[in-house]
């Protein structure tokens, strides 16, 4: 893969008629780091967020060693990319073919159940052919949490509630070498509340169970920034958290986790794309809802944008994108502030798509060819690059001083 000094010089070098999904591993790496030294506890990476090899590697070599993995497919992946890594088969409904191949072919010890079924399902599946049970599993029950404080709701689907969670977490303690809970508050949380909430749960399900808890797991949620998102500093979220887990009726020994995603992905990849046609307030390019801007179309993510072109005069308006498909749903609303004078021909860069964006990218209608480039410059937003308020500023938890 080529590099570049940035998405100018991409385009005056390919003058692409494809998308060109632009990585920045300095990012990925700086966002890394400050994960593994500021988080008071273990950082994994949710590898559904964006499962390029190259991106878990750069992880890799920040200091990142735990992932997060939903499917057999992404232990598979991790393992043939990472054969130290530690492994966690987060996704609390996998079939017995899957847990069996994670737990004796991958080395994975770490599973997460929110049923009665599922726990049976994975001692049967860690059962060796002679009958003996697994010894070495940590196992982690998830409990369902409010997603109110977040910008995409995970409070539906999965979880145990907590009037249910006493007699799940009694039984999944004897089947367990570590007993944990996890939970997730959502996507892009934008408050560091809502885990101080969530594990305010934790500590009810875990005092009406009476079991000894080896690890508390804060699942992901870590923001990014958006326009018209812009989070309190994610140090203030890892006080809460520390905070709260200090307090919790747990194991003297216990251990504290998170999955971060989206919080070590968003700034690694941006996307340039071109202006096939304009009408009226309306841009027509070249990628869109079945491409890497699924969520700017299904849950109106507004992406950060930024014209590329040096002749363009006029003030930024707001535009909404139509995608290359024929599918009407192919639409995104924005508003997306770009230069009131640009047209067809043009090209501009969506930035922050490095969570989500190439992950859901489709094929649908003969669309998603994309070219790859790397560029050195910034992303569009960080949380990391050390411009940010000063966390004892912030006027968004209560003081720790």
């Amino acid at each position: 893969m080529h590099e570049y000094p940035d998405a100018k010089a991409v385009v005056r070098a390919l003058e692409p008629d494809d998308p060109v999904i632009l990585t920045r591993p300095h990012a990925a790496s700086r966002a890394a780091r400050f994960f593994v030294e500021k988080f008071p506890g273990t950082a994994m990476y949710a590898v559904k967020a964006n499962p390029s090899p190259e991106l878990i590697r750069i992880l890799w070599e920040a200091g990142v060693t735990h992932y997060d993995v939903a499917s057999i497919a992404e232990v598979r992946l991790v393992r043939s990319i990472l054969p130290e890594a530690v492994l966690c088969f987060m996704h609390p409904v996998k079939t017995k073919r899957a847990i069996r191949e994670a737990y004796f072919e991958h080395g994975v010890r770490t599973f997460s159940l929110d049923t009665l079924e599922e726990l049976q399902k994975i001692v049967e599946a860690t059962t060796s052919e002679d009958g003996v049970a697994a010894a070495d599993l940590s196992l982690l029950v998830r409990m369902r949490v409010s997603s109110e404080h977040s910008q995409l709701s995970l409070a539906a689907k999965f979880g145990v509630d907590l009037a249910d969670a006493a007699p799940l977490l009694q039984a999944t303690r004897q089947h367990c070498d570590a007993l944990g809970i996890c939970f997730h508050v959502g996507s892009q949380a934008m408050t560091p509340f809502a885990y101080v909430q969530a594990l305010e749960r934790v500590r009810a399900a875990i005092a009406e169970a009476a079991v000894t808890v080896d690890i508390i797991d804060v699942g992901g949620g870590f923001p990014s920034i958006y326009p018209d998102l812009d989070p309190p500093p994610l140090e203030d979220y890892f006080a809460q958290i520390h905070r709260a887990f200090e307090a919790m009726p747990i194991s003297y020994s216990a251990e504290l986790w998170a999955e971060p995603g989206r919080a070590l992905c968003a700034e690694y990849s941006s996307i340039i794309v071109k202006v096939e046609k304009r009408r009226g307030d309306e841009l027509y390019i070249n990628d869109g809802a079945y491409g890497a801007l699924f969520d700017a179309a299904h849950v109106d993510w507004r992406f950060p944008v930024r014209a590329l072109e040096d002749d363009l005069r006029e003030p930024p308006e707001p535009f909404a994108f139509y995608g290359p498909t024929c599918d009407d749903a192919d639409y995104m609303k924005g508003p997306f502030m770009l230069p009131g004078d640009i047209q067809a021909g043009d090209y501009f860069e969506i930035g922050m798509l490095g969570a989500y964006g190439a992950a859901m990218k489709t094929a649908f209608n003969g669309f998603g060819a994309v070219e790859g480039a790397i560029v050195n410059d910034e992303p569009m937003a960080s949380l990391y690059r050390g411009d940010r308020p000063d966390p004892r500023a912030s006027d968004n938890v209560v003081s720790l001083r």
